[in-house]
Parts: C-alpha cells; structure tokens; sequence
C-alpha cells in the first residue's frame, strides 16, 4: 500500500510495527483490538486489523491513522485463534471480496448473530435475542453471479516497451484499495458452473484488449440459472425457487444465492403469515419473489415497484405459475400507497402486512413517512445491510411498531455480509 503524501504520524509512525491482541470482530470483518499510547497504562486505542480473530496476537504494521483509531495490515500471527483455518483461495487477503475464509464456517454464524444483536444494542437501543444465523447449504461454490472488473492499458507503440493486454488483471478490487484490481483466475465462492466457464470468459477479454477493442474500464457479467451461464446483460434468465420459477433480465437484482432462497423465502412468508393479516403488500417488489412466494398464505397480494420492466416480469411470472391472487404495479416513488386504495380496495391497512426489502442504503425518509401513514398491521423488512436496518428500526419503534422477531441468513459464506429479516408489529392504534 502506497505512503500517502501528508500522513498523519499520530500516534504511530508510517509502517510501525506493533503487537496487539484481538479482542473482537467488526461488521466490517476486520479484527479490532487496544493497544496503551505512550504515557498511558490503560488500552484504549483502537486498531484496525483485516484477517485477524478474536483472542490472537498480532504483530502489525500501521498503515493509516484516523481521529480515533489506526489501520493497520497483518504482519504475523503470535498466537493463532483455535477458529482459524487454512484459506483455501491463493488470493484471499489480497482480494476484497472475502473476509472470513480464514475463520471456521460455524464461528463465522456465530459472530454474524452476535454483531446483529451488538446492532440492534448500539444504534437501535434495545435489547433483543437475535436468533442463530440460518446457515447455506453451500459454504463455498454458491454465488451464482459475478461481475469482474478490468482496466485494459494503453497499448505500447510498435517497438515500445508497456503494459500488454495478457498482464491485465481481471477481478475483483484489492483489499484496502478503491481502484487496483487483483488478477482472480477462478472465485471460489462462485458455482461450479460459472469457474468452468470464467477461463473462457477471460481469454476473450484479454484478445480483445490486445485488438484495442477496449478504450476504458469494464466490467463482466457472468450469471449462473440453473447451470446455464449468461454474459448477456439483457438475455431473460430463469431461476427456481422451490415450485417456482421466476423470470427476470440478468442485469436485474436478484439473491446470487439461490441455495438458500427456498428457506429464506419461506420464512419471510412465515413471518408475514403469522400476523394473521389478510392482504400481503410486498413494496421493493422486484419480479415478484416475495409476493409470488407469500402468495398462497393471503387472499389478495399486491406488489410495488418503481421499474417498469420487473413490474412486466413479476406479472408474467404470476401467469406463469397460475397465481391469480396477485396484482403488480409500477409505483411513483412519492406515492408507493397511494394506488392501493384505487386498485384493490380491499388493502385496508389494519389487515395488511406489509414486506420491504430496500436497496443497501435503507429506506429513505419520503419512503418512512408513506408506510407509517397507510399504518400497516406488520412489517417484514428485510435487508442486506444490518446497519442501514438498524437506523431505520428507530423510525418504526418511534412511529409505533415492536420489534417481534431478529433472524438472520447466511446469502454470503466467506464474507462480512448477511441478510437479516425483521419482523414488527404495530402497537399503537
């Protein structure tokens, strides 16, 4: 890692190794753990670590100091955790993709489930038994997309020396790093199908760089349905959920873990079920996986969606699968409820579960204020960003809802990430 041109040397030094000892893990995946500053016998400056474990000692090399705490990158391991295990991918710790390959796959769902509860403690304020995280069926070989990334270089003039297209990495960002690329060959967390077809993949692109085909950065798509592999971002994929099958563009969003989809799905329905509301509305609809899943447990389903495109796939996905108790519409983002009431009259809202599945950053406050004015009987939200669920959670238990229910999945083995599903109850007429 490159030396900054102005680097704060408070409190270490550029490149100044220390020992330390690992206290615990952040929801980022890193390692955190004190060390005493000079003049003080108390451990209470914080230091960053990627690839370290609770309970080891470390020595480490200070990269970065902040305001509050310092990074730092793995030196050695003094004293190796009884969790650690050998990293099966040549280039994990390079590679930013995976942050756990190194931690036994039981004590990766432990340490998920206690940083959802450490949430929910420190951003939300309460108190709550998170129940165990839902493991994957795979823990490796079960990420069916994956797009990597290239920058093809300059091609040398005739008789110069330079960069030649067949040094290109083609990857994924590198740890640490917001633009170099690590070379990946083959992804481990990705399906078998998708690493068979990766090296062809990659000997196109490098035989097009080399023709100058590429004039800036790109990236590859390569998306697994059922074993059929697609480079074609607009190619219509086919993807099965238990007795479902659903239809959607492979540029579309959609879980890149279909093996645990069928547990995942049911359980939101489950949850939704279980308020005894009569009417589901389902309002990041996406091409109906949540609302075609959830359908049979509710009279009348209607799904929500700003793009029109999945609204036209989550349509044809009903037909396809004869469910006739679903209707889908393309909602303006300033009035998702606003059409209920015109189309299906039926919604009121104190019989109405609502289901929300919001991009990374959350739900926005328009958004909030829309849901808590139709006043839904329940909400299943769910998210991929424990965080973001979090600082929203505050706005629910504000506007009079009690949180019933915590239950994290595991979509995303090998890494920081989770899905975690919660469930509220409205409490306040």
């Amino acid at each position: 890692m490159g030396r900054k041109k102005q680097f704060n040397d408070q409190p270490f030094a550029y490149h100044q190794e220390i020992e330390l000892e690992i206290a615990t893990l952040t929801n980022l995946g890193s390692g955190l753990g004190r060390v005493a500053l000079p003049g003080s016998d108390e451990a209470k400056w914080v230091v960053m670590v990627p690839f370290t474990l609770p309970g080891e000692r470390v020595r480490v090399r200070v990269f970065r100091n902040h305001k509050n705490f310092s990074e730092a990158d793995l030196v050695e391991v003094l004293t190796p955790s009884p969790h650690r295990v050998a990293a099966p991918c040549p280039v994990f710790g390079r590679c930013g993709g995976c942050q756990y390959q190194h931690l036994a796959y039981a004590e990766q769902l432990m340490w998920k489930q206690r940083q959802v509860a450490e949430l929910l403690k420190h951003m939300a304020g309460i108190e709550f038994a998170v129940a165990p995280v839902v493991p994957s069926p795979r823990d490796y070989g079960y990420r069916s997309k994956i797009t990597p990334h290239f920058n093809p270089p300059r091609l040398p003039r005739e008789g110069s020396s330079g960069t030649q297209p067949q040094d290109m990495p083609i990857g994924f960002l590198r740890q640490g790093t917001r633009f170099d690329l690590v070379d990946v060959p083959q992804c481990i967390i990705a399906t078998e199908a998708i690493n068979a077809r990766l090296p062809e993949v990659r000997a196109g692109i490098l035989a097009r760089a080399a023709a100058g085909d590429y004039h800036r950065g790109a990236t590859v798509l390569l998306r697994d349905a059922n074993g059929e592999i697609t480079t074609n971002y607009e190619a219509v994929i086919t993807e099965s959920v238990g007795d479902l099958r659903l239809h959607f563009l492979a540029r579309d969003f959609f879980q890149n873990n279909p093996f645990i989809l069928p547990a995942f799905t049911a359980y939101v329905r489950e949850q939704a079920a279980a308020t005894g509301a009569r009417f589901l509305v389902d309002a990041y609809c996406g091409s109906g996986l949540f609302a075609l899943s959830a359908s049979s447990a509710f009279d009348r389903v209607a799904g929500i969606e700003v793009s029109e495109s999945s609204i036209r796939f989550a349509r044809e996905n009903a037909a396809a699968n004869g469910i006739t108790n679903t209707m889908f519409q393309a909602g303006d983002a300033a009035q998702i409820f606003g059409g209920l009431s015109a189309h299906a009259p039926a919604f009121s809202a104190p019989d109405t579960v609502v289901i929300i599945d919001p991009p990374r950053k959350g739900c926005d406050e328009p958004f909030l204020q829309q849901l808590f004015s139709f006043g839904p009987r329940a909400v299943v939200y769910v998210s991929c960003d424990p965080a973001t669920q979090m600082r929203d959670l505050t706005h629910f238990l504000a506007a009079g809802y009690t949180l019933t229910a915590a239950q994290p999945f595991d979509l995303f083995p090998q890494t920081r990430h989770l899905e975690c599903v919660l469930t509220l109850r409205r409490t306040i007429p």
